[in-house]
């Protein structure tokens, strides 16, 4: 799994923090990148994982496990004990080693997450990120998130009430969508620095930077582990 804190160098969040400092030059609002691994723990797709891999297991030791037999004659087979304790210990340990497989291999456990498990997670953690770094709490209500988390592949761009008011939902999609557009070239410092740079220039005009505007909130880029 891609780890937020491994995808930037020092020179690349320098580049970041750069075009915050430079979009904020021409508008009052505050706009904090966060970048994060992932949005949720998932762990019922890690369960699955293991229900399917303890299935196949007891499948397999019933088809290869030997039966007892009951012709006259004939001393081969197994006990029917021998044979319900091997397959409880099959299916135990393939359920526990699916479960770890499936804690280790992104890829593999979003296969078994729904897609819209996977929004509503960004988005529960995109709001709690949007109060928990105080995004919301400017005095003048104009703050702004950019919110990438990788694992779910997924972005969401938050504005507080001023942002809203002065240009709408429509305009927070946009930069959303370019956001999204240039991550999927796999280029997250250009394409950061690109949305923050539009979104500076976008809100010069309904909410211009005026003579002794305090920088609320640190120009950074935010990495979540």
């Amino acid at each position: 799994m891609q780890r937020a804190s491994n995808l930037f160098n020092e020179q690349q969040r320098k580049q970041v923090e750069q075009a915050i400092v430079e979009a904020e030059a021409k508008t009052s609002c505050e706009i904090v990148p966060v970048v994060a691994t992932a949005s949720g723990r998932y762990d019922r797709a890690e369960d699955v994982i293991g229900l399917w891999l303890a299935v196949i297991a007891a499948v397999t030791v019933w088809l290869l496990f030997p039966q007892q037999v009951g012709d006259a004659g004939s001393w081969g087979g197994t006990s029917l004990l021998v044979g319900v304790l091997t397959m409880i210990a099959a299916v135990a340990v393939a359920f526990v080693a699916g479960a770890i497989i499936g804690s280790k291999v992104g890829w593999l456990r979003r296969l078994f997450i729904p897609r819209q498990q996977l929004l509503d997670e960004v988005a529960a953690r995109a709001r709690e990120v949007f109060f928990d770094k105080r995004v919301h709490h400017t005095a003048s209500a104009t703050g702004m998130l950019i919110y990438v988390s990788l694992y779910e592949h997924t972005a969401i761009v938050l504005g507080d009430q001023e942002v809203l008011d002065k240009l709408g939902q429509t305009f927070l999609d946009g930069l959303c969508k370019q956001l999204t557009e240039g991550l999927h070239q796999h280029n997250p410092t250009e394409t950061l620095c690109s949305v923050i740079a539009e979104a500076g220039t976008q809100l010069s005009e309904p909410l211009p930077r005026e003579a002794g505007d305090v920088n609320e909130l640190q120009d950074t880029l935010i990495l979540i582990d």
